[in-house]
């Protein structure tokens, strides 16, 4: 073995960056930047219904991160942490909930290694973070 392959070797570490090896004050800043783009992911949305109704045809991008936060938003609609925007009510439906965790952590399993960082990023993230949301509304249920 050369020095430079030696070198090489020693050289080597690994991190673990999955979401439930993050520090507390790393957890809320995440769910606080979650809950910023399933809020702006929430007026895209409603700006978009808002030309539909006006016969206006805004083209919002669709991709693979658009898709898993539309599902996303749904739960925490579900979960009660975002009014319906007509009503302004909030609704609690943990089975919609749990389903849309099972969809996200099947939609895991079959894109493994198909996504590039930030989508698996994001993928995890989500999933970590409605995971604790909803043992969290379980237990005061």
């Amino acid at each position: 073995m050369s020095k430079d392959e030696e070198k090489e070797e020693s050289s080597f570490s690994f991190q673990d960056r999955r979401s439930s090896r993050l520090s507390e004050e790393d957890s809320q800043q995440q769910e606080q930047q979650i809950k910023k783009e399933q809020e702006k992911e929430a007026q895209k949305h409603a700006d978009q219904e808002d030309s539909h109704a006006h016969g206006q045809q805004g083209q919002m991008e669709i991709n693979f991160s658009t898709f898993v936060l539309s599902l996303t938003s749904s739960a925490f609609y579900y979960l009660g942490d975002i009014p319906d925007p007509m009503t302004g009510q909030t609704q609690e439906n943990l089975p919609a909930v749990q389903q849309t965790i099972d969809i996200l952590t099947m939609l895991k399993a079959k894109t493994q290694n198909n996504l590039d960082h930030e989508e698996q990023k994001l993928l995890e993230q989500l999933i970590y973070e409605l995971q604790m949301k909803y043992i969290a509304k379980q237990k005061k249920g």
